[in-house]
């Protein structure tokens, strides 16, 4: 019987061990500019009373969006206050937020290049491609071994696992732009990034809105798997409901992620929507 084996395993492991020692340095800078990050909003969110805070979200969300979302988000910090998760829910908040901020100051660029270049956009199809399908429990593995243990670690897989949704919609809102748009812009004369600018992006705004949407989705539920290597939060929360089979703390952990999740989904979706109208008013 003929042995075959394909060390697939040791091979990883042998490039991550390489590229760690290469890149040591620039990954500690990386993890102290990560790091200040986070810390940066959740020392703005938590820094004023919880009142006050609740006040300052629900009117820039009702500002952003409606007051009837306004109105919703302060009852919903309301009640995560009243049961006693507020630190837990802020943190939750930096680290999504923050999350999602990188990922987009990312994608979104590398969509806008893609939409403008085939040869880039085969390259990175497969790449999100194997993104998408990776089991997300899996991205904390190369997050660990290059960040260790805690919230930067967290925000790197928030990072990966988040990504895939703002480069494609950006790259497919792009697309959809009517042709005859595109050339009557070149014809008036306009450069190739005059017609990006003035032309493609405003009508792929909505589009690239929705692939923001699902971003923030994603990196929300990835804060909370990312609890298990210290991401803390209200995934922290639920963890520790499971450890200790504690049905009351894991529904309380759930109940805050969800109220996260409604506030982040309809502020976006209306934003989304404003931009359609505007669109359409033009």
């Amino acid at each position: 019987m003929i042995e075959f084996t394909i060390p697939l395993a040791d091979w990883i492991n042998d490039a991550f061990e390489v590229i760690n020692y290469h890149l040591s340095p620039t990954l500690r800078a990386a993890s102290r500019f990560i790091g200040e990050i986070i810390e940066g909003f959740e020392n703005v969110l938590l820094w004023p009373p919880e009142m006050v805070m609740m006040i300052i979200i629900a009117l820039l969300v009702g500002w952003l969006a409606n007051y009837k979302i306004g109105i919703f988000t302060f009852m919903g910090l309301l009640l995560v206050y009243g049961i006693g998760i507020w630190d837990e829910t802020m943190s939750t908040i930096a680290l999504a937020l923050s999350g999602t901020l990188i990922t987009l100051v990312i994608g979104i660029p590398i969509g806008i290049l893609a939409s403008q270049s085939s040869i880039l956009e085969r390259i990175v199809r497969p790449i999100l491609d194997f993104m998408q399908t990776l089991p997300s429990f899996v991205y904390l593995i190369p997050a660990v071994m290059f960040f260790g243990m805690g919230k930067v670690a967290a925000l790197v897989a928030t990072m990966i696992f988040a990504m895939p949704p703002a480069v494609r919609l950006t790259i497919l809102g792009i697309r959809e732009v009517s042709k005859e748009l595109v050339e009557a812009s070149h014809a008036f004369g306009s450069t190739r990034w005059q017609t990006l600018k003035d032309v493609q992006l405003p009508i792929a705004m909505p589009t690239i809105m929705a692939g923001v949407n699902q971003c923030i989705m994603m990196a929300l539920s990835m804060t909370v798997i990312a609890s298990m290597i210290g991401a803390g939060g209200l995934g922290n929360v639920v963890l520790r409901s499971m450890q200790s089979l504690n049905i009351g703390m894991g529904t309380v952990g759930g109940l805050g992620i969800v109220i996260l999740a409604i506030i982040l989904d309809r502020l976006t979706e209306n934003i989304s929507k404003k931009m359609n109208k505007e669109k359409q008013v033009q």
